[in-house]
């Protein structure tokens, strides 16, 4: 089918999106996949956090060229972290202390994104204000430092941008220095790891060395990118609002407004999804005859956790459609609500049977 998949009826899209999953889910459970990450992480002890934007083009496996499932992300509307949020931060001093006590190091890498091309690229979440982004980066690297302290021997904050236009990663370092890996070419790439020292002195060496390979496979990527000719994706065309975890498939950009759930306020990133998705509607950028609300809670085992995610999809599910219902009844006539569980080991996302929907004329707004 020619047809852009913005602009297809609804429940093709919706088609399009489960069969994406499908995809994601058999590429990570794939041989090759499996045994590259086995063999990347005997080599490569170090967790990878990344704190990042739900926007698709932040796609950090693939413009660092990393096996799909070594680097574990928080994504979340507009890249907003606060650390004092009970549940992300419970979440993360759990996932750093299961690595510390496996006797691994933490690297927690901090995004923020803009486009160099044109400032209506950058992260809405900030109104394209690169500086507002990239403050608030440094701002949750002061709150990671108080978390699991300045020493930075066992985790270590490391802040970085993310131009859109070339996937090109910028390091941000002590006193105010950074390392543009656009700048490097690729003749060079091999003497870059002295710059990483230099960049981050207080760095452990283990860390530096599981590092370098991120910085390596981004100028090969930024390489290959020049080479291409692909289009900037200007227009926000989103029509699917995710909230939950376990949307790693949704690498897609101007797709979907994803909201984890962190934040203790979760209708305010709510109300500002459902805001754009209409203003999408009216504008003409994809059609009117609906969108999709997606939830999705994440399980490693059957039993109680497969139990527990279910009911925690459904209720955010449910919660998200209310606040919906409530700030935009027009919007909810075109709604369309589905929960899912996601496998974690295989990434797999399994969706809920669906509700009876109410008839039309007994819809409660």
């Amino acid at each position: 089918m020619n047809t852009p998949v913005h602009s297809r009826p609804i429940n093709e899209r919706i088609d399009w999106l489960m069969e994406l999953s499908r995809k994601h889910s058999a590429s990570f459970c794939s041989p090759e996949n499996h045994l590259a990450r086995q063999r990347y992480l005997a080599e490569h002890n170090t967790l990878i956090i990344a704190m990042k934007c739900m926007d698709g083009r932040i796609h950090l496996p693939y413009v660092t060229q990393t096996p799909l499932g070594i680097i574990h992300p928080f994504r979340n509307l507009g890249g907003i972290f606060d650390l004092g949020w009970p549940y992300l931060g419970d979440m993360l001093a759990d996932t750093v202390q299961e690595a510390v006590s496996a006797g691994r190091r933490v690297l927690i890498v901090i995004t923020y994104h803009y486009s160099k091309g044109a400032t209506e690229r950058g992260c809405a979440g900030f109104n394209c204000d690169r500086d507002a982004a990239r403050a608030h980066a440094f701002s949750i690297r002061r709150q990671v430092e108080a978390l699991f302290g300045s020493g930075h021997q066992t985790v270590y904050p490391l802040v970085c941008g993310f131009e859109t236009d070339e996937d090109a990663l910028v390091l941000h370092g002590r006193d105010d220095l950074s390392l543009d890996l656009s700048t490097i070419a690729p003749t060079e790439a091999d003497k870059v790891g002295s710059r990483i020292a230099a960049l981050y002195p207080d760095m452990p060496i283990p860390v530096q060395r599981d590092l370098l390979p991120l910085v390596h496979g981004n100028i090969q990527h930024i390489t290959e990118i020049r080479k291409s000719d692909r289009e900037l994706n200007i227009e926000h065309r989103e029509w699917v609002i995710c909230i939950g975890r376990g949307f790693d498939f949704l690498h897609v950009p101007n797709v979907a407004l994803i909201i984890g759930p962190y934040s203790p306020d979760l209708s305010h990133p709510i109300r500002q999804a459902a805001g754009i998705i209409r203003a999408n509607m009216e504008s003409g950028r994809v059609p009117d005859d609906g969108f999709l609300l997606l939830s999705s809670a994440p399980y490693l085992e059957p039993g109680t956790q497969k139990a527990r995610a279910t009911l925690k999809s459904a209720f955010l599910s449910e919660f998200a459609a209310n606040v919906v219902k409530q700030d935009f009844p027009e919007l909810a006539e075109r709604m369309v609500t589905r929960s899912g569980i996601l496998n974690w080991p295989e990434r797999r996302l399994e969706i809920q049977p669906a509700k009876p929907e109410p008839e039309p004329g007994n819809r409660v707004s």
